[in-house]
């Protein structure tokens, strides 16, 4: 049977789609039922979305990946696992007691050495990376912070990333509000405006995946 736009998932038929595709580790499974007693549990990603950036990683044999906004470290830990041995994500965040939860998983996954944790503002250290000439050395990238800054850090991440690298781009549906007229928020109107320039920016391939809340994924020409 053909369809002419993405099937929706409701409510009957997701349970499915996680039973068939979903492969969470019970380490993962422990990270994100503690994280969901946080009053920020919202700012979790889906499983099928962490699952999801871990084989975009192994795809593109990722050796070098940036993250902006860690959390807990779910995704941190999603995508550290499928790098090789002498890989190294450079996870950004500015919270110290949720980054104190990821490192302890992060420990027990054995993938702590991978992660080169950064506890400062996500532009001040994507504008260490690039001052210390790391400008086209990344192959993959994943923004998920502050929404009003998307642009802002999209534009560093870029210039660290090589040529054929990919930025993923969380939240980009943000809930259904990007469609919603009475929603004026400072937030949604950010999303709204970096979804419009990333649309219309020449120097990326793109596609928008209806995964979690919405993962745009685009690559570096």
């Amino acid at each position: 049977m053909a369809t002419k736009h993405t099937l929706a998932l409701t409510d009957a038929l997701y349970p499915y789609y996680r039973e068939v595709s979903v492969r969470e580790s019970p380490l993962l499974q422990r990270l994100r039922e503690e994280t969901s007693r946080l009053p920020e549990a919202v700012m979790q990603i889906a499983p099928e979305q962490g699952q999801f950036m871990a084989l975009v990683a192994s795809l593109m044999n990722a050796k070098r990946v940036i993250e902006v906004g860690t959390f807990t470290g779910y995704s941190a830990l999603c995508v550290a696992e499928a790098l090789p041995d002498d890989g190294i994500l450079v996870a950004c965040d500015i919270d110290r007691d949720w980054t104190a939860i990821a490192e302890r998983y992060w420990e027990e996954a054995g993938v702590a050495q991978r992660i080169d944790l950064r506890l400062a503002p996500a532009l001040e250290t994507l504008a260490e990376l690039l001052a210390y000439d790391q400008a086209g050395t990344y192959d993959l990238a994943f923004i998920d912070a502050d929404k009003t800054q998307y642009q802002d850090y999209y534009e560093r991440l870029l210039e660290l990333l090589r040529p054929g690298g990919l930025v993923m781009v969380d939240n980009v549906l943000w809930g259904g509000s990007v469609i919603d007229p009475d929603k004026t928020d400072e937030s949604t109107e950010a999303i709204r405006a970096f979804n419009r320039a990333l649309h219309a920016d020449e120097r990326v391939d793109i596609s928008l995946v209806p995964i979690g809340d919405g993962l745009t994924l685009a690559r570096k020409r």
